[in-house]
């Protein structure tokens, strides 16, 4: 595939702008003699003299070209680009010419380094597993895989001139290398393999991180290492001894050796900087380039479909919403609008009105922390801050008649919030979570403030006194009651619930709405509406005893006085009886299916309570059950494909937020119209990107989970960091920034994922996999099937050795990347392949039912590698049962491989290396648990004990290595600690933290790390990992030679318990 590009059109040099401005330049690299760098920028390859600083565009393509790399004999570019909506490795002449196309795949195909005779790339892929090492000629052709074995990831591979092929290969030095301070079993290690003399060598053995090799022509070697003072620095050795070269207190990434030896360039500060190895001395490379700076630009965007929050005016006439951190005012109608002026860099959240009709009571962030304002609705004022807190305020609602408010505040606050005085005051601090709340509801009385807090992690609803500054716990259960609200009535409290399962770990699965009545609330009787019929109103009597119609007019003018008595009423305390409050609990809705956020609105005797439940063709819809006096519940559909919703109720008129539109909304009917709003606004890159830093440094300041945070500044990081943030260029230096100080944490489960329109590309591509596996060497010569993929399908006779001749009758260049004829825009349905045996002219065609992946094919043959070699090895006495992750699917596996093969043999490993974690350790943990208690039989028949799988009654081993990780340690602590058997592996990685995360103003989305865990005598699992009974590695080579000494050992240990 050819892409011209001519130079003349490219030239953008200029000294416009200093050196200090250009930052984001990633991916530096130099040219043989070290004159010149190469580095991405803007999403575009750049170069740069050494001397001058001139600097010239050298890309211009689609998407974002980076990781150059240069020939050794300084010829050829090689570099990754995203043009067809993936990563492919690209090449083209240095001294300018026609880019090539060299990889094909649609999975990602990331450029690494050069062999030293300039005629081939080393690049990573993720074709087969999750990355490993592939290489590809300079003039083209089908890669090839370098190592085998699906765990063995190799990365950051880099020549040396003695074949030595250099690597690191563990997460830590690849896709969390922004982690910083990392020391465990999954450390990366400075290693190499010879593979003219299959020779390996591990060169560093320290417990932290030494990665990103990379070496000269002499043979010299420059790697990074935090071993020093905890910061990556430029290392190399010296007579065999690990040396430092440089001692900076900020980071340096990716250094690259010049071929001549004479310079490193690597990054710090968001700069490249050049190390002199003459001199020692290190310094920013000099840059003198036009920045199109585009994050200022004004985007156009759309209410209609993303509203995020609204309320309605008391009079009924006007509404105020948000979009994308936006505000806006418009008619009841959504007719005209108008767009206030809020903030800039701020983000709005909520908004309510108050009892004028014309002040708005607004959620804006402050440096990160949403807190409350006051603002004019007519667009005349300006805002006025009522809180200055450093957590965040949040879901405020209102009183009946909108004179105080209620909300929640940080991780442990629920507030009032005067709206005369807008003072506020705390009046219950209790384990609230810094997210997953719900709102808190004035009773309708005004008398109580209803809340919900977490004990055990499960949430019980609490009931809080405002008079008599109590608080009642009403719930008090060990699994969760929320989403609670009132009846308007005041004699019920409806919620959701599943009443058999507790919310964590692994989530409820059966939740229900309930209502809850306060006192014994006895039905109507039939016999009071009979008489009722006979019963003479004091209007009626006045009516019939009225002479003439004046006298009648005289006394209904004497009406409009009584509403003011009403006034002076004292209102009636809601009657709370707790005795056997749970006999008085009750379904609402539909007995299948899920059923959640409930909403409950009366008119007269009516009651209409609505839900969102998947219980009709297994798809979340708006359901609507009401409650009528000598009448069965009757549930009927308000609305389809509902995702979440909100309502707000002013008077005798609904309204209802569903999936971004408002709509009117009316009980009686269950009908919801559209109110139609068009509107169209203008935001910039620059304001949201700051916006959306601090808010998600803000929340995970408030949520993660070590209040120490591993020993790290936070607030002082967040300044340090954010001086970079009016450099950005684009989105991907946002999602750098904020990732590298995520990593100063140290922790797992952390990261930012952020995509926006702007770095879609035009072109795509999908390559269809068919399961026929080819030579390494013959790249269109059969080697094999692989198992369970579309070719391995009855009738399929493709043989050993046969020829790939034609996809889709298209006819072969054996000179061309295979990948190309499997790769398209969009994956076919079918394809249709012809081959020819080997010294045979006749052919065959076969159709295939392509797939989009193999990768879990191959992982499952590595399984049934281990399973074969178990079975064989222990002569089927020893069952095996590997989990991939703590997922619900393969834990149901797990269960069926229990029920099929455990129960016939007489023992179990279960082999939980490279796991990659989940929620289901204690379903794990109860199956593992069970121990005969009894026996039975029918009569004369086998006695059978119960349970029927008392799998802790026989040997088990658990397996875990380096790479276990979240939930497979939790799993390994808690079959330590109830002594299930023997462990044995290596160290688990130190990657537990149960997380969850939160959504930014364009839809991005960051982790929030927030619950720890810790084992029964208080270490933190996260910091501390889990250390097996039996210390035994399985080394690089041992995987490529197919040995598993961590199984073998296993097998003997249960042998030996089994003789």
């Amino acid at each position: 595939m050819f892409k011209p590009l001519f130079w003349a059109s490219l030239f953008a040099t200029s000294a416009a702008i200093a050196q200090s401005s250009v930052h984001f330049a990633t991916h530096p690299t130099l040219s043989p003699d070290a004159k010149t760098a190469i580095f991405a920028y803007e999403s575009d390859l750049w170069k740069t003299d050494l001397t001058s600083g001139i600097t010239s565009r050298l890309t211009a393509m689609q998407g974002n070209e980076s990781r150059p790399r240069i020939s050794p004999d300084g010829k050829w570019l090689a570099f990754t680009g995203t043009e067809n909506g993936n990563a492919d490795v690209f090449v083209m002449p240095l001294e300018g010419g026609t880019i090539r196309q060299l990889t094909h795949h649609s999975t990602y195909d990331l450029v690494e380094a050069w062999s030293w005779d300039s005629q081939t790339i080393y690049f990573e892929s993720g074709v087969q597993n999750s990355g490993t090492t592939y290489t590809i000629s300079v003039i083209g052709g089908t890669p090839k895989r370098v190592f085998k074995h699906y765990f063995n990831r190799t990365h950051n591979v880099a020549e040396s001139p003695t074949g030595e092929l250099f690597f690191n290969d563990t997460w830590e030095s690849d896709d969390q290398a922004m982690r910083k301070r990392y020391k465990g079993d999954f450390n990366p290690d400075i290693q190499s393999y010879n593979l003219k003399t299959n020779t390996y060598k591990r060169y560093t053995d320290y417990r932290g991180k030494d990665m990103w090799a990379t070496i000269d022509k002499k043979g010299a070697i420059y790697f990074v290492s935090d071993e020093a003072n905890g910061e990556y620095n430029l290392y190399t050795f010296v007579n065999g001894q690990k040396t430092a070269l440089t001692s900076f207190k900020e980071s340096i990434k990716r250094p690259q050796v010049s071929a001549d030896g004479s310079k490193v360039i690597f990054e710090k500060d968001y700069q490249p900087w050049v190390y002199d190895v003459a001199t020692k001395a290190a310094a920013p490379l000099k840059i003198n380039l036009v920045r199109n700076f585009t994050l200022t630009k004004w985007q156009d965007f759309k209410v209609s479909g993303s509203i995020s929050a609204f309320d309605v005016a008391p009079d009924n006439k006007k509404l105020a919403f948000i979009s994308r951190g936006e505000l806006f005012v418009s008619d009841i109608e959504g007719k005209y609008i108008k767009q206030l002026k809020t903030t800039p860099n701020e983000r709005v959240q909520e908004v309510k009105w108050l009892a004028d009709t014309l002040t708005l009571l607004v959620g804006q962030t402050v440096g990160g922390y949403q807190n409350w304002f006051t603002l004019k609705a007519d667009g005349k004022g300006t805002l006025k801050q009522l809180t200055t807190d450093t957590q965040n305020n949040r879901q405020l609602v209102f009183n009946k008649d909108r004179s105080s408010g209620v909300y929640l505040s940080g991780r442990n606050e629920v507030r009032l919030l005067d709206l005369k005085t807008f003072e506020n005051k705390t009046i219950v601090k209790d384990e609230l979570w810094g997210f997953y709340n719900d709102n808190a509801y004035f009773s309708p009385n005004g008398e109580y403030v209803m809340f919900t807090a977490y004990r055990d992690f499960e949430r019980d609803i609490f009931l809080h006194h405002l008079t008599k500054n109590e608080t009642i716990n009403l719930t008090n259960t060990g699994i969760s009651e929320s989403a609670p609200v009132w009846s308007p009535d005041s004699k019920y409290i409806y919620f959701e619930s599943d009443r058999i399962n507790p919310g964590y770990p692994f989530g409820p699965r059966n939740v229900k709405v309930y209502r809850l009545a306060l006192t014994k609330i006895e039905d109507p009787f039939r016999s009071d509406k009979w008489e009722d019929l006979f019963k003479v109103t004091k209007k009626d009597s006045t009516a019939t005893a009225a002479k003439t119609p004046e006298k009648s007019s005289k006394k209904k003018k004497a009406t409009p006085a009584e509403p003011k008595k009403e006034t002076k009423k004292e209102i009636k305390p809601i009657e709370i009886d707790l005795a056997d409050i749970w006999e008085r609990m009750e379904q609402v809705g539909p007995s299948f299916g899920q059923q959640g956020s409930p909403a409950v609105f009366q008119k007269d005797d009516k009651t209409y309570v609505i839900y969102v439940s998947d219980h009709s063709e297994g798809e979340n819809k708006l359901w609507r059950t009401t409650y009528e006096p000598f009448k069965a519940p009757k549930t009927e559909k308000v609305e389809d494909g509902v995702r979440g919703y909100d309502w707000v109720q002013v008077g005798d008129k609904s309204y209802l937020l569903i999936n971004g539109k408002l709509k009117k909304f009316t009980p009686e009917s269950g009908k919801a119209e559209d109110i139609t709003i068009d509107f169209t606004f203008r935001r910039n890159l620059e304001e949201e990107f700051r916006q959306m830093y601090y808010e998600a440094w803000a929340s995970v300041e408030e949520n993660f989970y070590n209040e120490t945070f591993h020993g790290a500044d936070w607030k002082a990081l967040r300044d340090r960091y954010a001086k970079y943030l009016p450099y950005l260029n684009q989105r991907d230096d946002f999602r750098t920034l904020f990732n590298d100080m995520l990593g100063e944490l140290n922790a797992s489960h952390l990261g930012l994922y952020s995509n926006g329109k702007e770095e879609e590309v035009f072109y795509k591509s999908r390559t269809m996999e068919t399961g026929i596996l080819f030579d390494n060497q013959r790249p269109f010569v059969v080697d094999r099937i692989l198992k369970r993929s579309a070719a391995d399908k009855h009738g399929k006779k493709i043989g050993k050795g046969d020829i790939l001749t034609h996809v889709n009758g298209e006819a072969i260049d054996s000179l061309q990347n295979r990948d190309v004829y499997f790769t398209k825009p969009s994956s076919d349905t079918e394809i249709t392949l012809t081959f020819r045996r080997s010294n045979v002219d006749s052919s065959y065609s076969v159709r295939v039912h392509p797939r989009g992946s193999l990768s879990g094919n191959f992982y499952d043959e590595w399984m049934d590698w281990n399973q074969n070699y178990v079975d064989e090895k222990s002569k089927k006495r020893i069952a095996y049962v590997h989990m991939k992750d703590m997922g619900m699917g393969e834990y149901e596996r797990f269960v069926h491989d229990m029920t099929r093969d455990w129960y016939k043999k007489d023992a179990l490993i279960l082999d939980l290396r490279y796991n990659t974690g989940g929620n289901v350790h204690d379903l794990v943990l109860n199956f593992l648990s069970q121990k005969p208690y009894l026996q039975w039989k029918y009569r004369e028949g086998k006695p059978t004990p119960q349970p029927n799988f008392g799998v802790a009654a026989k040997p088990i081993v658990l397996l875990i290595n380096e790479q276990s990780l979240s939930d497979a340690e939790m799993t390994a602590t808690g079959f330590k600690a109830l002594k299930l058997g023997k462990v044995i592996g290596t160290e688990t990685y130190r990657w537990i933290i149960f997380t969850s995360g939160k959504g930014l103003v364009d839809g991005s989305f960051y982790r929030l790390p927030s619950w720890g865990c810790y084992t029964l005598d208080g270490k933190n699992i996260e910091q501390e990992g889990v250390a097996p009974d039996i210390y035994i590695k399985q080394t690089f080579t041992d995987r490529l030679t197919d040995k598993d000494p961590q199984l073998d050992r296993a097998i003997d240990e249960i042998l030996k318990d089994l003789k």
